[in-house]
């Protein structure tokens, strides 16, 4: 011990300080870094959410071991006066953060076990897609409201602030009015947002028509969603607008959808032969779930008559491909089949062939 503190008695108290502090950090890394092998090597099978978990609170823990080497660190320096006040008020401020933090974290994994396992890419994914869309708004919601909490608790920590803050919201009625105003359209999507997560009109990977434009629900976010159109154009729409303009979803109750086809014939076309072929269609597609198939004349124009097929599909995606192959292949049909029954333009004039006489 003597011969320590001989050689201690030749370095600078800083230079001791910078050495604790690597010190502590190293050796908090390497023992983070071994667990996280561990968890790798023996629980990721068994225990794939545990390892989830672990991720989920790296950046946490590292900060967590800074703040504590900070600590040894600081107590080596034998700080005093106002040096000691100032260190003393930016931990607080620290461990405030490291609180909030931690709070955040443990929303967030209590949040991900909720919707551990959930799958988005089955057909029937209706409650995995409740779920998902409930979770992924609360979570926004509550991050934003914890950051907001905890930042405001750490610089309520100094009494600067603190004492600037109370004069701001005693005196300056107007700048808070005018900030109120500012932060409107920010609070009406967050409020929006959690009505959204309770009422769920729409939900994640809904097939949705919204401004004219088709799409599926591809995030969801505080303030905003983001659709994923067919041409693969992303539509961000604000959530306020969604609780204030109709529009559509077509996988609101279930992923099952029914598309339509239209096709325009001739008033030629027998019906019971394109209503065979067009079953026959449905049926040997693999994008059919066997549900619906319906064949109509839904509309007689002046020159053709419109014909519609109803088909059904286990998802949107499914739907509109099964459209297309029902499309292509009923045209294919009446053009290989019937080709006098194509659309046309008659031009037989009736009344001059009635009036001219016979002989």
């Amino acid at each position: 011990m003597a011969f320590w503190n001989r050689i201690t008695a030749w370095v600078p108290v800083w230079l001791e300080a910078v050495v604790v502090f690597a010190l502590i950090l190293a050796a908090g890394f390497a023992i983070q870094r071994l667990i996280t092998q561990f968890l790798n090597t023996h629980r990721a099978s068994r225990h794939p959410f545990l390892l989830h978990a672990w991720a989920r609170t790296h950046r946490l823990v590292r900060f967590m071991l800074g703040l504590f080497a900070a600590g040894m660190a600081v107590q080596l320096l034998n700080l005093t006066g106002v040096q000691l006040d100032i260190a003393r008020k930016a931990f607080l401020c620290l461990f405030i953060i490291q609180l909030g933090w931690i709070a955040i974290v443990i929303a967030n994994i209590a949040m991900d076990r909720y919707t551990y396992g959930l799958r988005l890419d089955v057909a029937d994914n209706l409650m995995a897609r409740k779920a998902v869309t409930q979770m992924g708004i609360m979570r926004h919601a509550v991050n934003i409201l914890l950051a907001l909490l905890t930042a405001g608790f750490a610089l309520m920590s100094f009494d600067s602030v603190r004492q600037f803050g109370v004069s701001l919201f005693a005196s300056a009625g107007i700048a808070g009015i005018v900030a109120g105003l500012a932060a409107r359209p920010l609070f009406e999507n967050l409020i929006a947002g959690l009505q959204l997560a309770f009422t769920q009109p729409l939900r994640m990977d809904d097939a949705v028509v919204i401004n004219n434009e088709w799409g599926w629900v591809e995030e969801i976010t505080s303030t905003y969603i983001v659709v994923r159109l067919w041409d693969w154009r992303r539509l961000i729409v604000p959530l306020s607008y969604l609780l204030t303009t109709p529009f559509a979803n077509w996988t609101r109750s279930s992923s099952n959808i029914i598309g339509t086809v239209f096709v325009y014939a001739d008033y030629t076309l027998p019906m019971e032969a394109v209503r065979a072929k067009a079953t026959a269609i449905a049926k040997a597609s693999p994008l059919w779930d066997g549900q619906v198939i319906n064949v109509q004349v839904s509309d007689a124009k002046e020159q053709v008559m419109e014909i519609r097929i109803l088909a059904s599909a286990s998802n949107s995606s499914r739907a509109w491909d099964l459209r297309c192959e029902i499309r292509e292949k009923l045209i294919a049909y009446i053009r290989d089949t019937y080709p006098e029954s194509l659309p046309r333009v008659r031009r037989e004039d009736f009344r001059r062939a009635e009036a001219t006489p016979t002989h």
